[in-house]
């Protein structure tokens, strides 16, 4: 019987025509589309910038200029921001007390419109952590879902909460009215590997930062993981971060996350690195 099947299956074989293919394969789909803009989201003088900055008294008093940063993704036709700056109140009306001055000059929603992209558009925001000049412009973007560590949801539920001001900016989102992910570990944000929010603890207890896999090479934006360059090489903590252990050790897991993936590093509150993506209204690609 074996030997009956063997010797059909044979000559099946040998009948079939010379010239026949194999069955044809679905095609893969093209990846889609990925972009990134880098867009204005305030500027700060740290008037004590030593003191600020440092518990090992690395820098000098101050003052010192930094500036905040948010960057638009486009994966496709899906649209994410990742942090929303300071609030948009403050174009035109500088805030100053004795230890920084800050000021926002254009709002996201202003940027957005210069390159045709509409606040409905956004389908995610992802916040980094809770600090109010990561916060303050999603109350904008109601639609959007929310993307947040939960230890840092955890502290704005907090009765008081930690930072009234970012509470009160999430607060579609903390009363159950937007779309909200609490998120615990690594995050694929689109599914395919190429926009990840990564654990990194210890600014606060749920710190992100970002890895976005463009066609021109990878990028990671830092949340506050750094603030400045002179930070990286110092190992320098500042002293109001949540817990010194946990930031070192995300220091040195983003730092080798760079080396192996060899990620170009945009440290978000660094004027220098401003340069690293292209102006805007041009997306890095």
């Amino acid at each position: 019987m074996r030997f009956a099947l063997v010797a059909s299956l044979f000559t099946a074989l040998l009948a079939a025509p010379a010239n026949a293919q194999p069955p044809a394969t679905a095609t893969a789909a093209a990846p889609a589309q990925l972009q990134l803009w880098r867009l204005d989201c305030g500027e700060f003088v740290i008037k004590q910038y030593g003191a600020f900055f440092s518990d090992t008294f690395q820098y000098p008093a101050g003052p010192k200029d930094i500036v905040g940063s948010c960057y638009l993704i486009r994966h496709g036709d899906r649209y994410m921001l990742w942090d929303t700056g300071l609030t948009d109140a403050l174009i035109g009306n500088d805030f100053d007390n004795p230890a920084q001055t800050i000021r926002l000059k254009r709002s996201l929603v202003d940027q957005l419109k210069q390159i045709n992209v509409r606040p409905e558009q956004i389908e995610t925001i992802g916040i980094s952590h809770w600090h109010f000049d990561h916060t303050g412009q999603a109350a904008r973007f109601p639609q959007a879902r929310l993307l947040m560590g939960k230890g840092d949801l955890d502290m704005l539920r907090t009765t008081p909460p930690v930072d009234a001001d970012s509470a009160k900016g999430l607060a579609h989102w903390l009363g159950g009215q937007g779309k909200l992910e609490e998120v615990t570990a690594d995050k694929d944000v689109f599914g395919d590997g190429r926009v990840v929010m990564l654990k990194l603890p210890g600014h606060t207890p749920g710190h992100y930062a970002l890895l976005v896999r463009l066609a021109s090479g990878n990028i990671l934006l830092s949340g506050d993981q750094y603030h400045f360059t002179e930070q990286v090489k110092n190992r320098g903590v500042p002293p109001f971060n949540h817990d010194r252990a946990d930031t070192l050790a995300s220091m040195d897991r983003f730092d080798r996350i760079a080396a192996n993936l060899k990620a170009r590093i945009v440290i978000q509150h660094e004027p220098a690195d401003i340069a690293k993506l292209p102006a805007f209204p041009k997306p890095a690609q």
